[in-house]
């Protein structure tokens, strides 16, 4: 009898579906099959691949109200979040389709042989592990680049999203993509750990928290091989005494609500300035106490269900424990009971750096507020973190602005906005958040041997 994971709406607590594990003998001929698709994807020209891409992103658009009911019913957000999340899909294989062969072109070099150039070569087989949060989006924004730079990408998805996982490999087979060029493996941890040792498996690319990057990197590090980390985040969120207070009070509650805030790039730790702490905090409590709490289904919903009961119950223990060193509840704090895995939008105050709310990466829609003295204490509190993926500063002062931009430690800096990534930009993060970069030309070099070529006289 074969081993399975369970598929469980997490808005009503009730199974989907049951879905089989493969066994090691069947990883194995996969593995096999997705070497051979490779050798003969590797060799088509960028306008083929480019044609495929379209067509990949033609799919989704067509099927944009299937795929966004089905990451909503098997993870939470909302119905709203999940069409947007489809489209940005989408535009992530457009995107990859038009500008690969511009990104990958070869760069010519002046030395004194008669000809040198870096050229940019396929790799082979390319691993994704991804989590649940985004389970379109995260997969085709690896994928794209991934596959236009030649590679084939084999797939383990988180285990509440299998649905989602068979999916996207359908998709793929809809857009017409050679067989087994891009695979979905329903696998347990076990088999991943085999997967990163396989010597077809050239590259590992996974998102996920910052322990299960450290074990993939340390088990990747031991078969010298290659590893793109986008981990965890505790992204500040600093508000200057010049902000426009009212706009980053909004924009701040959508940025701490993203995903029911379970997003690495979410905002978590809001640091305002003492001179306008006050009239913030106000603004920004009536923001967070006007979103609504429901069916994810609902269009009216602002804020689905978490994703499981262990995260609701990580999120409800990092605030009474956080409360009981002193922490002062403004909005929510309570897990919301009945059936579903819902918790309210949460405002904590009184803080300090001992406290989980503080010094923990929260996953769920909690909001920490301290307040700083000056720029130079805001800059301290936000590079107080093991983290450093994103980070928000809202100001007036351009000088301000350049000030927080050279001082703060993360792959990723927003002025006067939201922190969000756009497949023309580099994404990724420093100290436990990871390594390497995902999307744009930095992106898709993730995944290409970088080779130097030298021709003293020809």
């Amino acid at each position: 009898m074969s081993a399975k994971i369970s598929s469980l709406n997490p808005a009503t607590g009730k199974l989907i579906k049951n879905y089989d594990l493969l066994s090691e003998g069947e990883v194995l001929k996969r593995i096999d099959r997705s070497q051979k698709a490779y050798l003969d994807w590797r060799k088509i020209t960028f306008a083929q691949r480019s044609k495929y891409f379209l067509k990949v992103a033609d799919v989704l658009e067509k099927n944009i109200d299937e795929y966004a009911k089905l990451i909503t019913t098997e993870m939470g957000k909302t119905l709203t979040e999940s069409v947007a999340e489809v489209k940005k899909s989408a535009l992530a294989c457009r995107h990859f389709a038009n500008n690969a062969k511009t990104y990958l072109r070869s760069e010519a070099i002046k030395t004194d042989a008669s000809r040198s150039e870096v050229r940019f070569d396929s790799l082979g087989t390319i691993f994704l592990i991804m989590p649940w949060n985004f389970p379109f989006w995260q997969v085709f924004r690896a994928a794209a680049p991934a596959m236009m730079a030649g590679n084939a990408v084999m797939l383990k998805h988180a285990s509440n999203v299998p649905g989602c996982a068979l999916a996207i490999e359908d998709i793929f087979i809809k857009a017409g993509i050679p067989k087994d060029t891009f695979q979905t493996l329903l696998i347990n941890s076990n088999m991943t750990k085999i997967l990163i040792a396989h010597p077809q498996i050239k590259t590992i690319s996974l998102t996920g928290s910052d322990r299960a990057g450290s074990i993939v990197a340390s088990l990747a590090g031991s078969k010298i091989k290659k590893t793109v980390l986008e981990l965890g985040g505790s992204d500040p969120f600093i508000i200057c005494q010049d902000a426009d207070l009212k706009k980053a009070a909004k924009v701040g509650a959508g940025a701490r609500l993203i995903v029911a805030g379970q997003s690495c790039i979410a905002a978590k730790r809001f640091i305002v300035n003492k001179k306008i702490a006050d009239k913030f905090l106000k603004y920004f409590s009536e923001e967070m106490k006007s979103k609504k709490v429901g069916d994810p289904l609902d269009p009216k919903t602002d804020i689905g269900p978490l994703a499981s009961e262990q995260i609701v119950n990580t999120i409800d223990n990092q605030v009474k424990r956080s409360i009981k060193l002193g922490a002062k509840v403004i909005v929510g704090g309570k897990r919301i009971e009945g059936k579903g895995y819902f918790y309210p939008p949460t405002v904590i105050s009184n803080l300090t750096s001992k406290m989980p709310v503080y010094c923990e990466e929260t996953f769920g829609p909690v909001a920490a507020v301290i307040v700083v003295e000056d720029d130079e204490d805001a800059v301290r509190v936000a590079n107080d973190t093991k983290y450093g993926l994103g980070s928000a500063v809202w100001t007036k002062s351009r000088k301000r602005a350049e000030y927080f931009i050279k001082n703060i430690e993360a792959g990723n800096v927003f002025v006067n906005s939201l922190v969000k990534s756009d497949p023309r930009l580099p994404f990724g993060g420093i100290k436990a958040s990871g390594f390497g970069r995902e999307l744009s030309e930095q992106g898709i070099k993730e995944f290409v041997n970088i080779k130097s070529v030298y021709i003293a006289d020809l």
